[in-house]
């Protein structure tokens, strides 16, 4: 009886014990790097903000699927960034057989389109060069000429097809480059920044390509060039983009090869009054992401730096 007792009244004392424990406060758990988090998503949103035109950032974690977003959604004409899905599409009609990187093309005088590169330079009919030659004209030198010619090579329809069925779908060439009337007319080379850093993860990730063309592809946007992404980086982490500029906009889309931690990055402006502030702005920002990324792939979960 007594025994019994006992029980009972442990039993009370448990189920009070629980009612107290219930009624206390509760606070939210944060995960280590929230406030990180946080920050950036601040910093980036403020960069926009501040920018004389429209800014939209989009970046996307390669190696954990986190991702930030400022007007991410929203259209913006491409300039030669555009030349990112034509590159893809070249090796994506190598890998099926349908052209070979070593095909080579003459080239002529109609061919030859002004603005950025070197082939408008060239002599008439005095010159070949192979489609891989091109492209890395079309990438590093932002050749004009050579991009008119792969884009007539893989067809426009083409492009826009692969990006259709990859679920990129305001991503569209419309025009070749230095087409003016287009232009006037409305036919403009567009992308968001969130398609733009979609695309790059799925190139990084060998969705759209073999493993060999992924390579290729990712090698010939690594070669070297001033932009201001890579105004952000310290020189010895590798980037994988291509830039556009035309006057009122500025992009830049690429993939950051950080050891440990890499991440595709679209920063787009339009409506720009001055192109060098632009290209400071997508700077700025690739900087700021870069320390984020930098500071998680050399710290342990719960923030001591690594050796």
């Amino acid at each position: 009886m007594f025994l019994s007792s006992k029980r009972s009244a442990a039993g009370i004392l448990n189920f009070l014990t629980l009612l107290y424990v219930l009624s206390l406060p509760v606070f939210a758990q944060t995960r280590p790097g929230d406030d990180l988090r946080a920050k950036l998503t601040r910093d980036l949103e403020r960069i926009a903000a501040e920018f004389d035109g429209r800014m939209g950032i989009a970046v996307k974690d390669l190696s954990g699927g986190e991702s930030f977003a400022v007007n991410a959604e929203t259209i913006f004409p491409q300039a030669s960034s555009i030349k990112i899905p034509v590159l893809i599409e070249l090796h994506r009609q190598a890998q099926a057989g349908k052209l070979r990187l070593t095909d080579r093309v003459e080239l002529t005088r109609a061919q030859m389109a002004g603005g950025s590169g070197v082939l408008q330079r060239f002599g008439d009919g005095t010159s070949a060069l192979s489609l891989r030659d091109l492209a890395v004209l079309m990438i590093v030198l932002s050749d004009n000429t050579a991009t008119n010619i792969l884009i007539e090579r893989v067809g426009m329809e083409s492009v826009n097809q692969m990006l259709r069925l990859n679920g990129l779908n305001q991503t569209r060439l419309q025009r070749v480059m230095m087409d003016t009337g287009a232009q006037r007319e409305g036919r403009e080379n567009l992308s968001t920044p969130r398609e733009m850093a979609a695309l790059l993860e799925l190139l990084h990730a060998g969705k759209l390509l073999d493993a060999a063309n992924t390579a290729a592809a990712i090698e010939i946007l690594k070669y070297p060039k001033t932009t201001a992404l890579r105004r952000g980086l310290p020189a010895n982490v590798e980037l994988a983009n291509k830039p556009g500029g035309i006057p009122g906009v500025r992009c830049d889309s690429g993939i950051v090869l950080l050891a440990g931690r890499p991440y595709a990055i679209a920063v787009m402006t339009s409506f720009a009054q001055d192109g060098a502030a632009a290209e400071n702005a997508i700077a700025e920002a690739s900087r700021r992401v870069f320390e984020y990324f930098e500071r998680l792939a050399r710290s342990t979960s719960d923030g001591a730096r690594l050796p």
